[in-house]
């Protein structure tokens, strides 16, 4: 089993991030891309990869909890046995306060 990873990331959250970055915050695009390349290189960070399973289960989130087809797969991959907690400023995603599968169950606060 792994060490406790105080942080956890996955694709569409380091793209979603890009893109609030870029064209929310208007940070130049290479500091983006530098910050964001360094989040992805440190070892101390678990990335969580998505699989078909993965989409299979934010389909089924989507559906359940009303959820966006972005905030349901980022959801979907945080749904995980290593992960308990999930921190977001997105409104409509603290308004779940967690989300169930099976024995699986994910907090949602804000930071």
């Amino acid at each position: 089993m792994l060490a406790h990873a105080p942080v956890a990331l996955n694709p569409t959250v380091i793209h979603e991030t890009y893109h609030s970055l870029v064209f929310k915050l208007k940070w130049a695009p290479e500091e983006a891309g530098r910050v964001l390349r360094e989040a992805l290189d440190d070892s101390s960070i678990l990335f969580l990869n998505q699989t078909r399973e993965t989409t299979r289960i934010g389909l089924g989130l989507a559906e359940s909890y009303r959820l966006g087809g972005r905030d349901a797969l980022i959801l979907a991959n945080f749904l995980h046995p290593r992960v308990a907690e999930f921190l977001t400023f997105d409104r409509t995603i603290l308004s779940q306060k967690k989300i169930k599968r099976g024995q699986n169950e994910l907090k949602i606060r804000s930071p």
